[in-house]
């Protein structure tokens, strides 16, 4: 028989699945649905189509566990379902990829089971903002270091730090493309305060413009700042940059010698971001005095 449809040989046997969290708790508590039913037995046959049996295993314990139970109350089979796209099966060697994760999301919603539709819309949602961040983020990397874009992403996925030799090569082709101090710093501050925006917990990559920043005096960057080109998305960067944790070799004492009219500009920023932790950091970093 085909491994792929292996399963759904079993599931045309079953006459009632039990349904539970994987965890063994959770809020939507356990269901058993009766298959004796051959509609409902074929819906949930469709909801559980394989398409694929690639080769891989997800590394959690999964989100819901299917028990197949046959007319005397055996088991048949244990079935876990991962993040509304694959499902685990003791018979086969690796996980199988659902042809349609949705249609047993939404089974598992019509039969009150609600919770893993919303965490499938949460965390695709999610994915979603993410990749529009990243792309924000790419877009407003500044000219002349297209090339090592790649190099700089993976550091998210490796859950790595940037580098001395990265930052070393980064740090030449800004000097080569923007050889202007204001001019760097300003494309520094930009591409930093694009992406997530965020001043803690945001995707490793976008930490390499802050390192970049943290290297320059801090002359530069207030001539940056307070020049006639700075604008709003410049704030966003100095607002991410400074507020963030150990960003500069002396950063309590950078961010005190701000100039007054400064401070009040990017306490305003902050201000209206929306984002609770960088206003409660602009609330204690910006009092500061020198």
């Amino acid at each position: 028989m085909d491994t792929s449809t292996a399963l759904d040989s079993v599931l045309r046997q079953a006459y009632v699945v039990r349904v539970s969290p994987a965890s063994g708790a959770g809020v939507d508590g356990e269901i058993r649905v009766d298959l004796s039913d051959p509609a409902e037995s074929a819906r949930l046959r469709a909801a559980m189509a394989v398409e694929s049996l690639p080769g891989f295993a997800c590394m959690c314990l999964g989100d819901v566990r299917f028990e197949m139970l046959d007319r005397a109350g055996g088991r048949l089979a244990v079935v876990v379902l991962h993040h509304g796209a694959t499902v685990r099966w003791g018979r086969w060697e690796s996980d199988a990829v659902l042809a349609d994760g949705r249609l047993l999301l939404a089974w598992l919603d019509e039969h009150g089971m609600p919770g893993p539709m919303q965490q499938f819309e949460a965390d695709r949602q999610r994915a979603e903002k993410e990749a529009e961040e990243e792309s924000d983020w790419l877009a407003a990397m500044p000219a002349g270091l297209e090339g090592l874009a790649e190099r700089i992403l993976a550091l998210s996925r490796t859950a790595g730090r940037p580098s001395p030799e990265l930052l070393a090569e980064l740090t030449d082709r800004l000097r080569l493309t923007l050889p202007d101090p204001v001019e760097r710093v300003l494309a520094l501050l930009a591409w930093h305060g694009s992406g997530s925006g965020r001043c803690s917990g945001y995707p490793l990559h976008e930490r390499v413009p802050d390192e970049l920043l943290g290297r320059v005096p801090i002359d530069d960057l207030l001539a940056a700042l307070t020049g006639r080109q700075a604008e709003d998305r410049h704030d966003a960067g100095a607002v991410r940059h400074l507020l963030g944790g150990k960003t500069r070799p002396r950063q309590k004492q950078d961010i005190a010698g701000l100039p007054g009219p400064l401070r009040a500009r990017l306490l305003a920023h902050a201000r209206r971001s929306g984002d609770s932790d960088k206003q409660r950091r602009a609330e204690r970093w910006f009092s500061l005095r020198a």
